[in-house]
Parts: structure tokens; C-alpha cells; sequence
């Protein structure tokens, strides 16, 4: 039994594999395109290794990071502890390591949590306009309104203290640009040729925000959130500075900071190391922010 060429089987086959190749050439042009900004090259490359370091944290850490020594109690960097010890002597390094999976965890919830929040509150207001309008957008008045560390710090007083509750609290407040910025976005294309020919065929309005709208609104939204990532962890390790965050003995970067500030004068490495990290990750996203505005805004070329 022979197989025509031109058989539906071989035709498929050829269909998927020339979408592999043209999806993996996309690929390749975007990768080149951030590779050839510096800072956007670094930013990449250091959340990169940041996630390489939160996955492998079992087989990178070499010591436990809820285990004490005090017999080795604020040691200073060594071959044996590079990056020295706590008040407790649970290694630095190792804690840092673990603690990036929970400053991840923090990010990445987030980050799915408040872009489409934000995306499906601002294409909602900007096509519908008018009264649904004026309410959405003046309850997002009223949460930008107030700066995001301190409504952050109001609703985990109220929800109480834990990785969860931070996760709530920053969604509750990061929102509100992402909003706003949609709203903007959908403003300026809903008049638009193409909207109004699509309505005129009789497209729902879910139809045209789903298929039409929100995919030309997604670029710029997530530019914003990439660049809201810096502010998350921020904001992150400043709850969890302040006790509100994951409890101790979690190796939370801005706990980290919190339980060593007692000794900083002494040791130094005790609040550097977390704050360093806390700093470069956060520069970080900043600068693959800006790389991708560069490349998915058509308007900065």
C-alpha cells in the first residue's frame, strides 16, 4: 500500500513542522534583539540564574537553611560559609538560596494574579465607556490614591501575617496601573477602522475585546508587569522587614534582613547579602522591563 504525497497525513505533518520551525525562528529573533542591549542582556541573564537557583536550591545550597550551630554564630565569610552566618549559625548562602524560591513564588503569583485582574477591569472600562466607566475607574482612583506599601501593609494587618496574605495584599495594590493602562489602550482602538467593521459584522462585544482588543493591549501590559516585578519584590521583602511576611524561621530575603539588623554594626554580612540580592534582582527586572519595551512597543522604534 503506497502514500500519496500529497496525502492529508504528510500535508499536516509538513504544516506542523514548518510552525515549529517559523515559532523557533521568533524565538531566535527575540533573543537576538534583547542580547543586543547590554543592560537588557544582564537583567535576562541574572533572572535567569535567579530561576536556575530557586529549581536546583536542594543540590546548590550546601548546608540546611532552619538548621542551627551556634556554635559557629555570626561567622564571618569563609571557604566554609561564603557568605558567613546568622545569629543562629544557619548558613547565609544557603538561606539566600532558598529564600529565592520564595521571592519567585511571591513574583510569579503575582504577576498571573494582577495582569489579567488589571487587563479585564481596563478594556472593560475604556470600550464600554460611560457609567460602567466611571465606576470601574473610580475605584481605581481610590487604590492608587494611597501609596502601595502602605494599603499593602493595611490588608495584611486585616488578613494577618503570611506568604498568602502578601500575595493578596500586593495583587490588591499593584492593579490599579495595569488598569489604567489598558484602559488607555482600549480607548484609542475601540474607534478604530477594523473594530468598527468587525462590529458592523455583527462581532459581540466579548468577541471583539477577546480576539480584537486584549490581544493588541497584552505587549504593553506585559511590559508593565515586568517592570511592576521590582516593585513586587520590593515590596515583598518591606512586609517581610516588618514581620508581616513569611515568619520566621523562613528564609525570606527581607526577614533575613530584619532578624540581622541587631548585629549589622558588627556584622556586616548579616543584612548586606540579603539586601545586595534584594537590590540586583530588583535592577534586574527593571532592565528586562525596559529591553522588552523596547522590542514589543512598535511606537519606541
Amino acid at each position: 500500500m503506497t502514500v500519496s504525497l500529497d496525502s492529508p497525513q504528510i500535508l499536516a505533518g509538513q504544516q506542523h513542522r514548518l510552525r515549529v520551525r517559523r515559532l523557533l525562528q521568533r524565538m531566535a529573533a527575540f533573543v537576538g534583539k534583547m542580547a543586543r542591549n547590554p543592560l537588557t542582556a544582564v537583567g535576562g541573564g541574572i533572572i535567569t540564574l535567579l530561576v536556575v537557583v530557586a529549581v536546583f536550591a536542594p543540590w546548590i545550597a550546601p548546608y540546611h537553611p532552619l538548621i542551627q550551630d551556634l556554635e559557629h554564630a555570626l561567622n564571618a565569610p569563609s571557604a566554609a560559609h561564603w557568605f558567613g552566618t546568622d545569629e543562629f549559625g544557619r548558613d547565609i548562602f544557603s538561606r539566600l538560596v532558598w529564600g529565592s524560591r520564595i521571592t519567585l513564588w511571591i513574583v510569579l503569583l503575582v504577576s498571573v494574579t494582577v495582569g489579567p485582574l488589571g487587563l479585564l477591569l481596563g478594556v472593560t472600562a475604556g470600550y464600554f465607556g460611560g457609567k460602567v466607566d466611571a465606576v470601574l475607574m473610580r475605584i481605581t482612583d481610590i487604590f492608587i490614591s494611597f501609596p502601595s506599601l502602605v494599603l499593602a501593609l493595611a490588608f495584611v494587618a486585616a488578613l494577618g501575617p503570611g506568604l498568602e496574605h502578601v500575595v493578596i495584599a500586593i495583587t490588591l495594590t499593584a492593579w490599579p496601573p495595569i488598569a489604567r493602562l489598558a484602559r488607555a489602550e482600549t480607548l484609542s482602538l475601540r474607534q478604530a477602522d477594523f473594530i468598527s467593521v468587525v462590529r458592523l459584522q455583527g462581532a459581540s462585544p466579548v468577541r471583539i475585546l477577546c480576539r480584537h482588543i486584549v490581544p493588541l493591549c497584552l505587549p504593553s501590559v506585559i511590559i508593565r508587569i515586568t517592570m511592576n516585578m521590582a516593585g513586587i519584590i520590593l515590596t515583598a521583602a518591606g512586609l517581610g522587614f516588618l514581620g508581616l511576611g513569611a515568619q520566621p524561621p523562613e528564609p525570606e530575603w527581607g526577614a533575613m534582613i530584619s532578624s540581622g539588623r541587631t548585629y549589622m554594626m558588627e556584622c556586616w554580612w548579616v543584612v548586606t547579602v540579603p539586601g545586595l540580592a534584594i537590590l540586583i534582582n530588583s535592577l534586574a527586572f527593571n532592565f528586562l522591563g525596559d529591553g522588552l519595551r523596547d522590542i514589543l512597543d512598535p511606537r519606541s522604534e
